[in-house]
């Protein structure tokens, strides 16, 4: 018999996952506010099963740059996500918190006032539940996420930031069923 589950029950372990997210996310404010540059991002798309997301996410730029091909380089960028999806069955569970980390890697042009770049990145997600609708569920609460996406910067000081995104979220064959996720995401995000 599990105690944890049995003592505190589904609703005590959701509370202790947002408590837990935002402890991460008051963390990587505080690492951001020390960095070179962080930014916030706000996002939205859409999924399979008609479902609905929209989210938010502190971006951490730590200027860790590499191979400068004189035109382009690379970059690592850490996000913390924090997103809320919403989906129109009527039934189980149609609104599901999302909480996760995800460093992306960015291949960026190095000059001018629009910059574009393609990135990829992949992380880990933390559901409040793992059923969708009374026909749906992804089996566990840890997920994987994916992402392969395009953009660019622009601005003055190149503090805007667009792009779009398309995101695999699956618990990566830990428990079955596994069926995984697709959304298709636009992003906007302004940098400090």
């Amino acid at each position: 018999m599990n105690t944890f589950t049995t003592k505190h029950g589904p609703a005590a372990t959701t509370r202790c996952v947002a408590r837990a997210a935002l402890v991460a996310l008051a963390l990587a404010a505080s690492a951001a506010a020390h960095a070179d540059r962080f930014g916030v991002q706000l996002g939205g798309g859409l999924g399979d099963r008609h479902i609905k997301k929209g989210g938010l996410a502190l971006i951490w730029d730590p200027d860790l740059t590499w191979w400068d091909t004189g035109s382009w380089h690379f970059v690592l960028v850490g996000e913390v996500h924090v997103s809320y999806w919403r989906q129109d069955e009527g039934d189980a569970h149609s609104n599901i918190g999302e909480f996760g980390v995800t460093p992306v890697v960015r291949f960026i042009k190095n000059s001018g006032q629009f910059r574009p770049f393609v990135e990829a990145g992949v992380g880990v997600r933390l559901l409040t539940h793992p059923r969708i609708s009374e026909r749906f569920t992804v089996s566990s609460a840890f997920q994987f996420a994916d992402m392969v996406g395009v953009g660019a910067q622009f601005g003055e000081r190149q503090q805007y930031q667009a792009g779009f995104r398309f995101q695999h979220v699956s618990n990566g064959g830990i428990k079955r069923p596994n069926p995984g996720i697709n959304f298709t995401q636009f992003h906007l995000q302004y940098n400090f």
